[in-house]
C-alpha cells in the first residue's frame, strides 16, 4: 500500500480583522496517499479553498499539523515553501491564469525558469502540450485559443515539472460542456498513469470523476467515501 503523501491532523485556519475572528476550517483530519483521485467538495463558504491553499502550500494552519510527503510544513520558512511547491505541485484553476502577451509554449515553459533543472526547457514544455493534445498551438498566445484549449495549456504547464500532485479548483468552472469533458478525460488519464490529483468542486457529477469525495461543510468533514460507481469521461458526452 502507498504512503500517505498529505496527511492533515486537526487542521484549523482562522482569519483575524481587528478584533474579529473568523474559523473557516476546523481540527480536520485526514489523509491522501500518492496515486490516489480526491474530490473536495462543497458549497461556496464550505471552506474548501481554503483548505486547497493550505495543501497546496500556498497558505498555512492556524494550528494543527500538515505533512507534506513526510516533511512537517510548519516548519519550512517562505524560500523552502516556495521550492518546495515549485518542485511538487501543480495547480490547475478555474481561470487559467496564462500570461495573455507569451505564446502557448513559454506559458508552459514559465515554472520550468524557477527550477532548478532548466536543461531542455523547450522541448519538455513542448512534450506536456503534445500529451494534452495541444502540439499544433505551440506558437499562438492564449487569447488566440479557445477555453477548453486555455485549460489544457494550465494543465500541461502543471505537469511540466513532474509534480507530486496536481491540485485542479473547479477546472471545468468556465468551460462548456464539451470542453469540460476533455479535461476531466486528461484528469483521469492522469490518474491512471499514477499522478495524484485533487480536485475541488461544488458539483457532485464532477465530483464523482474521482475514485473519493471529501466533503466539507461549514469548515467540518461531513463525509469521507469511496466512489461506489466512478463517472468516466467520454468524449461527446456532456457534463451536467
Amino acid at each position: 500500500m502507498s504512503k500517505p503523501l498529505i496527511t492533515a491532523k486537526n487542521l484549523s485556519k482562522e482569519f483575524k480583522s481587528g478584533e474579529l475572528i473568523t474559523k473557516v476550517l476546523h481540527n480536520l483530519s485526514f489523509e491522501i496517499k500518492k496515486g490516489e483521485f480526491v474530490s473536495i467538495m462543497g458549497p461556496s463558504g464550505s471552506g474548501k479553498s481554503t483548505l486547497m491553499h493550505i495543501l497546496g502550500l500556498l497558505d498555512r494552519p492556524s494550528t494543527g499539523s500538515y505533512l507534506f510527503d513526510g516533511e512537517e510544513v510548519a516548519k519550512m520558512d517562505d524560500d523552502k515553501l516556495a521550492s518546495f511547491r515549485n518542485k511538487k505541485i501543480g495547480f490547475v484553476f478555474q481561470s487559467f491564469n496564462l500570461l495573455a502577451k507569451v505564446s502557448v509554449l513559454e506559458n508552459v515553459k514559465l515554472p520550468l525558469t524557477y527550477s532548478d533543472n532548466r536543461k531542455n526547457m523547450e522541448s519538455r514544455a513542448a512534450k506536456v502540450l503534445d500529451s494534452v493534445g495541444l502540439s499544433h498551438r505551440l506558437d499562438y498566445f492564449s487569447n488566440q485559443i479557445s477555453g477548453g484549449e486555455k485549460q489544457r495549456v494550465a494543465i500541461a504547464r502543471a505537469l511540466v515539472n513532474e509534480p507530486e500532485v496536481i491540485f485542479a479548483d473547479e477546472p471545468t468552472g468556465n468551460l462548456d460542456s464539451k470542453s469540460g469533458i476533455q479535461v476531466m478525460e486528461i484528469l483521469q488519464n492522469l490518474n491512471q498513469q499514477g499522478n495524484t490529483i485533487i480536485l475541488v468542486t461544488h458539483e457532485t457529477f464532477t465530483a464523482e470523476h474521482a475514485k473519493r469525495i471529501i466533503q466539507l461543510k461549514d469548515g467540518l468533514i461531513i463525509e469521507d467515501k469511496e466512489v461506489k460507481k466512478q463517472r468516466i469521461a467520454k468524449p461527446g458526452k456532456a457534463l451536467k
